[in-house]
């Protein structure tokens, strides 16, 4: 199964769905929509998302957010950042995508292919 965390107003996330959708259809694959603003990640949902993305948590992050700069995120550590994300969804960066217990975030939406690609 494909699970992508969606923004639907967001054009990158659109454009990924689309990929998603596409790629789904074509192999039989179940796809998982989940918009994460209506449906928030736990705190352990979020570790781990993070552990199948690989890097630092403030990878995950929209640090272009008011709520970024309202909380003085930018020194923070992984914990911080990770119930910061926990507690304002908002900061989630757009669109990620997992399969096969790997991780993506498709910015630009061709780095979803790199998820198809082992």
């Amino acid at each position: 199964m494909i699970t992508i965390y969606h923004n639907p107003r967001c054009s990158k996330s659109r454009e990924t769905l689309a990929l998603a959708e596409q790629y789904c259809n074509e192999h039989k694959i179940k796809l998982e929509v989940i918009d994460y603003q209506k449906t928030p990640l736990t705190l352990a949902q979020l570790k781990t998302l993070h552990s199948q993305l690989g890097g630092p948590v403030s990878a995950m992050v929209r640090d272009n957010e008011a709520e970024y700069a309202e909380l003085n995120l930018v020194q923070a550590d992984d914990a911080a950042l990770l119930q910061a994300l926990a507690a304002h969804p908002k900061l989630l960066q757009r669109p990620v995508v997992t399969y096969q217990d790997r991780a993506v975030i498709a910015r630009p939406p061709g780095v979803f292919n790199e998820l198809l690609d082992t």
